[in-house]
């Protein structure tokens, strides 16, 4: 049986980032429900954990690395990715043990963000809609899509 406990870590008489021990907690084959605030919790380890339903507000999770994880549903807002590299996403490929082949890659959503000077290299981008977007500079294996747009334009009008 899982029990369900409620884990508190409060800095009481100290600045935060005075208190320079660290304590290390173990949660192993457990439930917990963690509320962590104004704390450090760099250089932590976690694997083989759920995370449903979690909420992350105020963080600095600069160099962290997140591998085999289902993040469907995800949404970042408001944050900063400069340096971000993602890669190997999607559904998992026929060699993987969660290979499914009656699954569909579920669309993802990227509004007002700032992805110039990016690079997209190696990825399936059938039935994607770019709209209302700044493409100056942008190419496409090595054509200015706006020189792209430019010919269709005038193509169209004769």
């Amino acid at each position: 049986m899982v029990c369900t406990c409620i884990i508190k870590f409060d800095v009481k008489n100290s600045a935060m980032g005075n208190n320079t021990s660290k304590v290390r907690l173990e949660i192993i084959e457990n439930k917990k429900i963690l509320d962590v605030q104004r704390s450090s919790i760099e250089d932590s380890k976690f694997t083989m954990i759920c995370m449903d339903r979690s909420h992350f507000n105020d963080v600095s999770a600069k160099n962290i690395k997140i591998t085999d994880a289902n993040l469907s549903d995800l949404e970042i807002e408001g944050a900063q990715l400069g340096g971000a590299y993602i890669h190997n996403i999607g559904m998992p490929p026929k060699s993987h043990p969660m290979y499914d082949p009656e699954a569909g890659q579920r669309p993802i959503r990227f509004e007002n963000g700032d992805l110039n000077s990016s690079t997209i290299n190696d990825c399936n981008l059938s039935n994607v809609i770019i709209d209302n977007c700044n493409l100056s500079g942008m190419k496409v294996n090595g054509i200015l899509v706006e020189e792209l747009l430019k010919h269709y334009q005038n193509s169209s009008k004769t």
